[in-house]
């Protein structure tokens, strides 16, 4: 099953706003050495997923840097391995990508070029620990056309959340 991680790391915060005035979130330092950024990818290259994409747009320099050619993560391949996508325009673009699905939107060319079963989209601005081989059997085994990993919070913590109603 070969899979391509697409980490969308393009953002401001409102709630960072001050660190988030000179670097995206995603650059933003975590416990010293590290960098927000870093838990998506340890948990790719720890869940066997080799080939992974870094969509940038707001302020990448300082993330661009750290992530480099993605040797800390043992990305740095000839095949799949850490490649960081640019907004760009184009024939098909026209301005500045508008969210997750717009990011993955400009850039299905590459999506097609990869000759991948699964595409993985996560967010580079989330700190957590995750295996994501798990999901990706159930998503294969359920022949499903989309999985969404999500998790229970209280009703009274929904409103730092983005939020997913489902029923029974």
């Amino acid at each position: 099953m070969k899979t391509l991680a697409m980490i969308m790391a393009g953002g401001a915060s409102e709630d960072l706003s001050v660190l988030t005035a000179v670097r995206a979130e995603p650059a933003i330092s975590f416990g010293g050495k590290f960098r927000i950024v870093d838990f998506p990818l340890s948990n790719c290259v720890n869940s066997g997923i080799y080939n992974v994409a870094l969509l940038t747009q707001y302020m990448p320099r300082s993330l661009n840097d750290h992530v480099g050619v993605g040797k800390p993560w043992d990305l740095d391949r000839s095949q799949g391995g850490l490649r960081l996508l640019q907004p760009y325009l184009g024939p098909t673009q026209s301005g500045w990508q508008r969210g997750t699905a717009d990011a993955v939107r400009h850039n299905l060319d590459f999506i097609e070029e990869q000759r991948v079963d699964n595409v993985l989209i996560l967010a580079g601005d989330h700190i957590y620990k995750m295996d994501y081989r798990p999901m990706l059997r159930f998503h294969q085994q359920t022949r499903a056309n989309v999985t969404l990993a999500v998790r229970r919070v209280s009703p009274f913590e929904t409103y730092r959340f983005g939020i997913v109603s489902v029923d029974s």
